[in-house]
Order: C-alpha cells, then structure tokens, then sequence
C-alpha cells in the first residue's frame, strides 16, 4: 500500500488547472494528437518487415546522437566532463535504449520470419510450477561482456509453457489491429525510461504516441527529436513540453485512449482521482476522474537483504560498495534506488560490515542533489532520525534499540538516504524473516536486491528458491543490482501484480518485455557474488564466474565513466579495437 508519506517524486503531471493553458496551446495539442490518429492509419498499414526496417533507421540515428545525449544529460545533472560519475548517462540513456531497440528489431524479425520469439530460448518451472523463460544472455556479446550474469522471466502461475509461446509477440502478432493514440507522461530522472516507454507503447499495444517530458529533460528534448526522427516523421510520435496544465490538458482529452506515467503515487491519484476533497468524495464513490485506462510504474521502497555468511573481508569491502552503488547512482534520485538494508543481528560479521558500509557511503565521489525536493526530503530524513551520518549530500540512518523505523520504511526518499535494519537469525530462519520484513513493512513491490555468497546458497538448497518465490516484487535482484534488470530488455521492469487504481502501490503493468511476452509475474536477475579474479572457479568458495573486475555502474569503479561510454560506442558501432581497449580499461576499475 502506498504511504500517505510517500513523495510526488518523479513527474509533476499532475492535473490542476487546465484554464491556464491558451488557445493557442490546446491548438498545438490538438494538432499532435491529430497527426498521431494520422499515424495509427500509417503504423497499421506498415507489415512486420517494415517495421523492422523502421525500428533500424531509429537505431541508426539514436547512435549518431548518443554522444551528445549522454553529455547533454551530464550536464543537466550537474555533472562536467572530467566527473568520474559521468558514465551513467551513457549506460541509463543511449546504452538503454539502442539494447532496447536491438532486442525489439531480433523480437520483430523472427515475426517477420514466421518463428516465435521464443523460439531456442530455453523455457523451464519455477518454484510454485511457474513458467519461467531464460531471458538473458542471449547473445554471444553478453554471455562474454557481462559472463557471470542471467535474467529469467516468470510468468504468472497457471500460464504453461505453450500459452507463453503463443502469446510471444502481443500487439505484433496483429499488426494491422490498432491501439489508438496513447498519452506518455515521461520521468524525470534517467532519460531512457521517456523514450523506451514510448517504444513499448508502440510495440507491444500497436498504439501510437505523445510524450509530454519532465520538465527536468527539457534539454534533452532536441535531442530525443533527432534521435527519434523516424517515428517522429511518420506521425508514429509526438514530443512535447509542459507543466501540470500541459498534463492535465492531455490526460483529459477524449482522442488519447490510454495514459501511462512513470512517477510517483502521489501524481497517479491526482490524475486518476483527483485533489484534496474532491479525491475523497470519488474514492468513496468509487468514480474516477479519469475515464481511460492507466499503466505506471511509481516506484517504492527497496529492500537489500544481506544473507549472513562467511565472507572474506574482501567480500565485505566489495558488497558494501555494491549497497552504496544502489542508493547513490544518480544521487539516489531513482525509483529503483535501494534504501533500507535488512541484516541479521545474529551475523557475527554484521559490525565489520556495517564499518564498511560507512566506509563505502562517506568515500564515493561527491555530485549534485539536482532533483527538485530532493534537498527537503533529506530534511525530512535528518530530522526524523537525528543520529543519523549526515555527509553533506546523503544520510545514512542506522535503526537502533527503541528507534521508530516508521518513516524510513514508507517514505520513499528519493535522494541520497540509506537505512538499515535488523531481524534476526540466521540460515534460512533470517531469510525468511527478512522476506516477510520486505513483504509487509516496506512500501511498494518494485524492486528487491538480495546478497548471499555462494557457500550459504548452496546449503539452503531449494528453501533458497522457495524464499526468492515468497518475494512479492517485479524484479528480483540476487547479488546484483535490480537495475541491472531495467537496462536489460528482454527482462521486464513493473511492479508486482495485483496492483488496482484503488491502491496502486509501486504501479500496474510492465514495460521493455523485448520479448514481447504476456502475464508476466516478475523478472529475477542472478549475479556473481565475487567480482574477478576472486571469481575464478574454485577460488574463495566458487560461484559465478565473471570477467568483471568491478561493474562499470559501481560508483567507486575507477574507470566507469570511460568504461560506460566505450561499451556504449561499441553498442552503437562495434569495433574490435573499441572493445579491446574499453576491456583494458575495465580491468584498471
């Protein structure tokens, strides 16, 4: 359930007074959504194959952008060109998107081709008889690239194996069949979400669309209008800017069918319910203002679940830099930020990690708190917890004996703060009760990250997979990051289902899905616990093996911003040489 605490943290399309736009304005939206209901006629004209010719053309040109995306949202950020955290913009905006996009162009070319796209993906049973397709890797680059990493997809329960074949490919197995125009309220913090939310409009609902941007990404603007030329000259997709009048505006109209936001819970009642008495009074009745259907992703708060073992105190060292990447990439200002930490108070290694943690939290570089409100939700933090670690630009809030962990388990801040708890136990007894602790006392079902060494994996044996199933969260992350899964397209990104407009918690609906496949559940991404060479098999207690010395996206990885743009440049353009010397550059991180 959504706390009444919860800030509207990542659009303001809320709808308040629609009065405040001219008519000159309403013309120019008027016009879009025409020439978007043009463009349905033109997309549902177009076969499979053209679509895939499409679908390159916009490759093409988002990779002739990609250099001057990534520095345009570098410098909106506050970020110059010599600031070592600079290579987020690559991997969270052009990297995303042209992922996305190959992915989409293999999905569609086995359409075009007559085969499914599940066709050579291996599909097996999860826990609880769940249908479960082997998502990631699969190609040859990524097995080798990021070795040590998978993505499993998990379908709702009851879907077999041969319903999720025939269901591959949604909108796209009828081509001809239009979505109508939909209304894309963009984020306003990681600048591919826009932009791949509008793809997914497209592709999996055949609908075409208009993306109203944050107002946080009004400079990227000329550049998602050149990098997406190519839908934008057929009438498949409109850009325009605007504040809550501009949002109230569309999400109103009669010729748009379908709104999607990613945002905050906060700004989807307002849409759907609307303000103070009036929200009251349609709750009640049960009549929302809103008469079209809505999909969103909103958010919550993040558990990490530390699994007590045997760790080395370069496992601590390492897995504390880990959490600290969590809460910190993009100054904590992400939906998928982790922000409370569940360790046991019986791990007899818990204060050596939690040194650590400061450690790792107090020495990753220093960047701007550039989303607004983000400085008065820290506030709000400091003042609610007054021992926290206050550094300058995050909190760290350490919940002790008689302390109310109220605030920071419905409160998703949205800025550099960091919590940690503690239940006890350990084995399988803590597991389960800091799965129950994620289930029941944190806000929303988004994400979850669990870190566990391989040694303690293996003997738990199938209570390990039977707690990752009780885990009610759309994405998954076992030593790894969940937003791993985000910029991993074929994997799915969406809160848990079960979600109504009633109480929405993290959001309805999924989007990315390059796969294209129906009832989904949730997407669980398995990473290596140890990075290299510590992951050499046999070494330190096995696990997985991985090339990655340390991952590009850590905030303390050495080389990440020079790592992130060579393996964008090579994603964009390939290049043998290009590779070679961004691989040496990762082994220096």
């Amino acid at each position: 359930m959504t706390s009444a605490t919860t800030p509207a943290t990542k659009t303001d399309a809320a709808p308040p007074v629609i009065a405040e736009l001219s008519d000159g304005q309403r013309a120019d939206l008027d016009t879009a959504i025409g020439e978007l209901q043009t463009g349905t006629s033109i997309w549902s004209a177009l076969t499979i194959a053209q679509r895939v010719t499409l679908l390159r053309a916009v490759r093409t040109s988002v990779a002739s952008a990609a250099e001057d995306w990534a520095n345009t949202a570098s410098a909106s950020k506050g970020l110059d060109a010599r600031h070592p955290l600079r290579g987020e913009e690559w991997l969270s905006g052009p990297y995303s998107v042209l992922g996305a996009l190959d992915a989409y162009i293999e999905t569609l070319s086995r359409l075009a081709n007559g085969t499914n796209p599940l066709d050579g993906i291996k599909i097996d049973r999860a826990p609880g008889g769940r249908t479960r397709v082997h998502a990631f890797p699969l190609t040859g680059i990524d097995r080798f690239l990021l070795s040590g990493f998978t993505g499993e997809v998990w379908l709702e329960p009851g879907t077999t194996p041969n319903q999720a074949r025939a269901a591959a490919g949604l909108a796209q197995r009828t081509p001809t069949e239009s979505g109508g125009v939909g209304l894309v309220l963009g984020a306003g913090n990681i600048t591919s979400i826009p932009v791949l939310d509008v793809l997914y409009e497209l592709l999996a609902h055949n609908r075409t669309a208009l993306l109203k941007v944050n107002p946080t990404q009004d400079a990227l603007v000329p550049v998602y209008k050149r990098a997406f030329a190519p839908l934008i000259e057929p009438g498949l997709l409109r850009i325009v800017r605007g504040g809550p009048a501009v949002g109230a505006y569309l999400t109103g109209h009669p010729d748009l069918v379908h709104v999607h936001i990613t945002g905050s819970a906060a700004t989807f009642d307002a849409i759907v319910w609307d303000t103070g008495t009036a929200a009251t009074r349609r709750r009640r009745e049960t009549r929302p203002q809103l008469k079209k259907p809505i999909t969103a992703e909103l958010g919550g708060v993040s558990p990490i679940i530390v699994v007590p073992g045997d760790w080395t105190a370069a496992d601590l060292t390492y897995q504390a830099e880990h959490i600290a990447t969590m809460r910190l990439q993009n100054s904590g200002h992400n939906c998928i930020a982790g922000q409370v930490v569940i360790l046991s108070s019986d791990w007899a290694q818990a204060d050596q990690f939690r040194a650590e943690l400061r450690r790792a939290y107090a020495n990753a570089p220093e960047r701007p708190i550039w989303y607004p409100g983000a400085p008065s939700r820290m506030g709000l933090a400091a003042d609610a917890y007054p021992d926290a670690l206050v550094l300058g630009d995050r909190v760290l809030v350490e919940i002790g004996d008689g302390d109310d962990s109220a605030a920071l388990r419905s409160t998703e801040y949205f800025a550099p703060v960091l919590g940690v708890v503690t239940v006890p136990g350990s084995g399988q007894a803590f597991l389960d009760a800091a799965v129950a602790y994620a289930n029941d006392e944190l806000q929303g079902t988004l994400g979850a990250n669990l870190l566990i060494d391989p040694a303690t994996e293996k003997s738990l044996g199938t209570g390990f997979e039977r707690a990752i199933a009780d885990l009610r969260y759309g994405s998954i992350a076992i030593n790894g990051w969940t937003a791993f899964g985000f910029i991993t397209p074929t994997l799915t990104w969406g809160a848990f289902p079960g979600s109504t407009i009633a109480d929405v918690g993290s959001g309805i609906g999924v989007v990315h899905n390059a796969l294209l496949l129906d009832a989904v559940e949730r997407s669980v991404i398995r990473g290596p616990f140890r990075p290299f060479p510590r992951s050499l098999p046999g070494a330190n207690g096995g696990g997985r093996l991985t090339i990655l010395p340390k991952p590009p996206w850590f905030v303390s990885a050495r080389t990440g911003a020079d790592v992130s743009e060579g393996l964008t440049r090579f994603r964009a353009n390939g290049g043998a040489a290009l590779l070679l010397k961004t691989l040496l550059k990762a082994l220096r991180a």
